[in-house]
């Protein structure tokens, strides 16, 4: 169930009954193959694991590959107080792809996977859930690699928070006795709950998702990272070089056109008390207008240096591996490409060279030998927890050999690693802004 508004199929295939998977499998025979399980995103209110067709992984990475569906919205995270015990609400959503986790587990065998190497991956809300993975208790074991895509995973909500937005989301639906809330909710029709519940905002943009200091989440994944208490395993992290761009055309589509006189305003309900410092650092002037100055702002801010820091903490314990998606001509939907600013290489649009998802046009040779590329580094990673693959430029580990990050930056004309990321992001800036 999601709101027809934000799914990409308008509703066609919401449907309550929704936890099923796709198995996408290469040719019989031989022995079994590394699998991995694939969580889509969409702010934790609207997507499909059925959009993501994975026959090029199959075919070219010889990798097993499920995609699955897990709830949304507040099907999936309502934390309303009355609809459990005490610290025990909300992350429905979060269960559902546990479900699908030891489902692999016990099953995949039968369609020619390994189950002893399997991968958990995801991008936006889904490399956000694979945050989670990596800290929840009850992810333990199911997985013994990780790959985060785009994941802003400190956007996550405490449960004092969560509850209060619940219980308004509750009386807002006629429901705002505690005592009866819980059979009131489940009384209402399935359509009155398409409307999610909503936790986390970036600008004019909300998102729904996973509740810590709950039992199924005790510690949000940014702090447990950063303590060394993540799962040990190796990690494939990266984002794309313009992710927001998505998000500000998206604005544009909808009318809301930014100018000059709202830049101040709008960096100051994003964030907060550093909006002048963040103001200073990122004229709009410098980056030919409001729109992409903007970008570039929560691009590096909540994106960009994000991953690398995480990149930094998981590299401590573990093998870590970062990427940068930098094909700034890469295919978008055609109403992006109408906007009076190049989106570039924005949010999600790695994702059609991973996957068979339609809806742009088709990639150019270039682009497509960067596709197989990635697909090989993929699936390099799924099999051995190292994207080292033949034929394809070596990719080291983050931290090898120099102090900076090694990323490796994926272009059409030749990826190749890089060690400037951080400063291409002015990282050092984020990192010394207070809260």
């Amino acid at each position: 169930m999601q709101d027809p508004s934000g799914d990409p199929e308008f509703g066609r295939r919401t449907d309550e009954d929704c936890l099923t998977l796709n198995v996408w499998t290469p040719p019989p025979g031989g022995d079994k193959r590394p699998v991995m399980v694939w969580i889509h995103g969409g702010a934790f209110i609207n997507g499909s694991g059925g959009i993501y067709d994975a026959r090029w992984f199959a075919n070219r990475g010889d990798t097993v590959v499920v995609t699955l569906n897990y709830r949304l919205g507040a099907l999936g995270f309502l934390a309303h107080p009355a609809l459990g015990a005490p610290g025990d609400v909300g992350n429905y959503g979060l269960a559902d792809q546990q479900a699908a986790l030891r489902w692999v587990r016990d099953n995949i065998a039968n369609f020619g996977g390994d189950p002893d190497k399997v991968t958990v991956a995801g991008e936006s809300a889904g490399a956000m859930s694979v945050c989670d993975h990596l800290v929840a208790p009850d992810s333990a074991g199911l997985f013994r690699a990780a790959i985060i895509q785009s994941g802003p995973c400190q956007a996550q909500v405490a449960l004092p928070v969560a509850e209060k937005n619940s219980l308004d989301y509750a009386a807002e639906l006629g429901c705002g006795d505690p005592q009866s809330a819980a059979q009131c909710l489940r009384g209402l029709p399935a359509n009155r709950l398409r409307t999610p519940v909503y936790y986390y905002r970036v600008g004019e943009d909300s998102l729904s998702g996973p509740v810590t200091g709950t039992k199924a989440l005790p510690v949000d994944p940014i702090t447990a990272i950063g303590d060394g208490r993540a799962a040990r395993v190796p990690v494939m992290i990266g984002t794309n070089r313009d992710e927001f761009t998505l998000f500000v055309a998206l604005q544009y589509l909808r009318g809301h056109e930014y100018t000059a006189a709202q830049y101040p305003q709008l960096l100051a309900d994003t964030f907060g008390p550093n909006a002048a410092a963040v103001e200073a650092n990122y004229p709009f002037t410098r980056y030919g207008g409001v729109p992409l100055a903007y970008s570039a702002t929560v691009t590096d801010g909540v994106f960009a240096c994000v991953a690398d820091r995480m990149a930094d903490a998981f590299g401590r314990d573990e093998r870590v591996y970062a990427y940068e998606f930098n094909d700034r001509g890469a295919p978008a939907p055609d109403p992006l490409r109408t906007v009076a600013f190049p989106v570039g290489a924005s949010h999600s649009l790695e994702l059609r060279y991973l996957f068979d998802v339609g809806g742009a046009p088709p990639l150019d040779p270039a682009q497509q030998k960067l596709s197989e590329q990635m697909i090989d580094y993929w699936s390099a990673f799924v099999a051995t927890g190292a994207p080292r693959a033949d034929a394809q430029p070596e990719w080291p580990e983050f931290g090898d050999d120099t102090a900076a990050g090694k990323f490796m930056s994926l272009q059409p004309d030749g990826s190749r690693v890089v060690t400037d990321f951080e400063q291409a992001h002015q990282c050092p800036f984020w990192a010394g802004l207070k809260g």
